[in-house]
């Protein structure tokens, strides 16, 4: 099959730069966002201005990769590196020659200038320069293009929260369900149930399920106060257990994210109080959010929420009693692609705009009980949200 030609540029209209990312697919979330093709090697995006002030999206990736990227890949065009071969000839080294390649087709479109993103890797900057075209960086494109989610990352947003939300089921169940010896110690199955053992539990049921995991954070009782530690040793009765897992489906590399937190056994008076707390703040944050409001106002939102139900917010103080019981972190993040992403829900945190796709997670951490936290996950509409969890939010999973 013949591959159409580039069309003649419009060089000389109001939109004449042209627009390039470079990188490895699956390690470049904006790249990937924008191709919408999973590939390990380099490859170059080009947005070509046209005469019509239309863009001509043109792909360049290896030449074995062409039949599927014709196919699948977002672009009008696909190229290989050969086709634009510099008179000096390509590199044997695959991203030089793919830079080389870029670099050689701006050339000869007649291109003095090419915008580029934050991501590009610096070999693409030597070889256009070397090839005379001059960069300019636009340090927010593909930023709110990857905050903006289309109805396609939605739903595979979706699905990948469903299945969080089904692990977590089971990781909360099995802890619910375990037996306690005598010095409280949980056993499932004949063995200590650890953070570790659980933790490869989850990791296990995500792996037949295609999906990685960077880890999971299992934390029961004082090991839980410190917010992101993972937990470790064995899990004991009556104290409060956070799971908080957040896999990534390797067909399509979104992410899920999704906390809970458990109690086997009787639950104390204080950690009921805690968990009513977080439950409130959370919905206060939920109903705060909507496109035109900020970051910050969703976080002001579960901050006034914790304070009035007499808890503090931050960082304990180095002489504070064991007792001191606080929220130490923002109420949520951007996810996407990576499970981190703007916007922030927290001190200074962006105007929210439809299609963002966050957590809301609050949570109240006491060195002496440990800690509660529940997050879900919405996505931002004009007139506020649409929640993505059905799981419960309890601490009683039996």
């Amino acid at each position: 099959m013949s591959n159409p030609a580039i069309n003649s540029p419009a060089v000389n209209s109001v939109r004449s730069t042209p627009r390039m990312m470079a990188g490895i697919p699956t390690l470049n979330a904006s790249l990937y966002r924008s191709i919408r093709f999973l590939v390990g090697d380099p490859v170059v995006y080009l947005q070509v201005p046209q005469s019509d002030a239309s863009i001509q999206r043109v792909l360049l990736c290896r030449d074995i990769e062409m039949g599927r990227a014709r196919q699948n890949a977002a672009v009008d065009l696909v190229h290989c590196p050969a086709d634009f071969t510099p008179a000096e000839g390509l590199s044997g080294d695959r991203e030089t020659a793919t830079a080389q390649s870029a670099a050689e087709m701006l050339r000869r479109l007649g291109f003095a200038r090419v915008v580029v993103d934050r991501s590009l890797p610096m070999i693409y900057a030597e070889m256009l320069q070397r090839a005379g075209i001059g960069i300019e960086c636009d340090t927010q494109w593909g930023v709110m293009e990857r905050r903006c989610k289309d109805a396609q990352e939605i739903e595979m947003i979706r699905q990948a929260q469903q299945i969080t939300e089904q692990v977590m089921e089971l990781a909360c169940s099995t802890i619910a369900r375990a037996s306690a010896d005598a010095q409280g110690v949980l056993h499932h199955q004949g063995a200590p149930l650890t953070s570790e053992r659980m933790r490869t539990m989850i990791d296990v049921w995500l792996l037949e399920r295609d999906c990685s995991n960077p880890g999971a954070i299992v934390a029961c009782g004082p090991i839980g106060a410190d917010c992101h530690d993972h937990g470790h040793g064995p899990l004991f009765t009556e104290q409060p257990v956070i799971v908080d897992i957040f896999p990534r489906v390797k067909s399509n590399l979104y992410n899920g994210d999704c906390t809970r937190t458990v109690v086997h056994g009787a639950v104390a008076p204080e950690l009921e109080s805690m968990h009513r707390a977080v439950v409130a703040s959370k919905l206060a944050a939920t109903r705060a959010v909507r496109a035109g409001v900020t970051g910050q106002a969703v976080h002001e939102a579960t901050m006034q929420s914790i304070l009035s139900a007499g808890y503090q917010m931050g960082l304990p103080a180095q002489d504070a009693p064991d007792s001191f019981t606080s929220m130490t972190h923002g109420t949520g993040h951007g996810l996407g692609l990576e499970v981190h992403e703007p916007p922030l829900l927290a001190a200074g945190g962006p105007e929210l705009i439809a299609g963002d796709v966050v957590t809301i997670e609050p949570g109240l951490y006491c060195k002496a009980l440990g800690g509660i936290r529940v997050e879900d996950m919405v996505v931002v509409t004009e007139s506020g949200c649409i929640n993505l969890n059905a799981l419960h939010e309890g601490l009683c999973w039996k």
